[in-house]
């Protein structure tokens, strides 16, 4: 019975994971064979891919055409944005982010990167460990990806060789126990011809382990791994004053998302950064009331006291508090062409609160190639470097390794309003 036909038993929730490595090493292609061998393209899809691959003079349908949706992109056969597609098993529901090779586009793999749960790295097993590998990969270990998954893509192409793949696998572990990924997995596989994508074929009797795909079902979703605290950023003050309903003349909701952990009715709360405590009097959803809510559920809150509270605000529990700061200390990756400027004033934006900020210090730039600490005076498109920002106003932050949401946040040009940086804090 293979992997599709299986009857799910439960539902393993949410999988966000991106597919990422060097140029040609087949991401587009992996995408989508995983997709056509779970069923899960459309006809009218899957005709049009057909008649594109026979104008190349190609004899079997090119899977890449199904991710390389701009024209650029099918012209040069490269990825050149992240494309995202949407799939079901049946076990799990799961986005996938595809991320571009090319070192130029680093920026928009970090892009895809921040909110996946699973990289999958894919090599060429004709060209083993590449410096864009190590590039992407130390990328996924500093946006705190918590599970690697290394596939060692066309192993059709060296005679599906055992030696090829343990040689590459042993290079990579050398790789990452230098820059502390801990939590890998690897996979020999032919993107092309399907071998442990979704079945396991007959080429690799050597490989026993799971496909992709079970892989894939087996991951943990995000937020269930630990206990995560409460932060609800506040959005939007609900008033509805000029409802007819005499009974919301006084109703006041405080609608956002939970960006992590769980809140019940009755659990105390503080308002930040007021600092004033309050304890939960209803938690509604689409005009129903709910006892409880959780990550990633956007809901509105309504608490027992009057409490002036508006957007940028965040509601946490009384006793899972988070730092207060006025100064930050960062990760930071520069997606913009022009530089960043030490004498200009940048906007932070950290989940719904916006604030003033100025650089105040460039610790050291990461050269990802050599895994070495260079100083630098500014920094360039595409580069990482550890940055403090002093900043005008509050922020209410966790370590971006204990908490993704509240750790993380991105920088504004205030005169074009370009996002022009991410960042991560420590």
């Amino acid at each position: 019975m293979s992997a599709v036909e299986r009857l799910p038993e439960i539902d393993n929730g949410l999988l966000r994971f991106l597919t990422c490595g060097s140029v040609d090493d087949g991401k587009s292609t992996l995408i989508g064979r995983l997709l056509f061998d779970t069923k899960t393209i459309l006809v009218d899809t899957l005709h049009a891919m057909e008649r594109t691959s026979k104008k190349r003079g190609m004899a079997v349908v090119d899977l890449s055409l199904l991710t390389d949706g701009l024209q650029a992109e099918r012209e040069q056969g490269i990825t050149i944005d992240v494309a995202y597609r949407y799939f079901s098993t049946g076990i799990r529901k799961y986005i996938i982010a595809d991320a571009p090779g090319h070192e130029q586009y680093t920026r928009n793999m970090v892009t895809a990167a921040s909110s996946a749960n699973l990289a999958i790295i894919l090599i060429d097993a004709r060209k083993g460990v590449l410096t864009q590998t190590r590039r992407h990969s130390t990328i996924a270990k500093l946006l705190g990806i918590p599970h690697l998954v290394v596939a060692i893509n066309k192993m059709d192409l060296v005679g599906y060789e055992q030696a090829v793949f343990e040689r590459i696998r042993a290079d990579y572990l050398d790789f990452a126990a230098r820059i502390g990924i801990q939590d890998i997995r690897f996979i020999p596989l032919s993107a092309l011809n399907g071998d442990n994508i979704v079945d396991r074929g007959e080429a690799m009797p050597w490989y026993r382990d799971a496909t992709l795909l079970d892989i894939l079902e087996s991951a943990p979703a995000a937020h269930t791994e630990s206990a995560e605290p409460f932060r609800f950023p506040v959005q939007y003050v609900c008033r509805p004053h000029a409802s007819d309903d005499p009974a919301l003349h006084d109703y006041r909701g405080f609608m956002g998302r939970v960006e992590s952990g769980e809140i019940s009715v009755g659990d105390a709360v503080t308002v930040l950064p007021s600092g004033i405590a309050s304890s939960v009097k209803d938690i509604q959803l689409y005009g129903r009331s709910l006892g409880r809510a959780e990550s990633e559920q956007s809901v509105t809150l309504l608490l027992d006291d009057e409490i002036d509270i508006s957007r940028g605000d965040m509601i946490v529990k009384t006793m899972e508090q988070p730092n207060v700061v006025k100064q930050i200390e960062a990760m930071l990756c520069w997606l913009s062409e022009s530089p960043l400027d030490r004498a200009r004033k940048y906007v932070i934006r950290h989940t719904t609160r916006e604030t003033k900020a100025m650089l105040s210090g460039i610790e050291y730039r990461l050269d990802i190639n050599e895994l070495a600490k260079q100083s630098a005076e500014r920094l360039t498109m595409n580069d990482i470097a550890k940055v403090s920002f002093r900043l005008a106003q509050p922020l209410f932050v966790d370590a971006y390794s204990a908490n993704r949401a509240t750790g993380a946040f991105i920088v504004i040009d205030e005169a074009t309003n370009n996002t022009v940086g991410a960042g991560m804090i420590l």
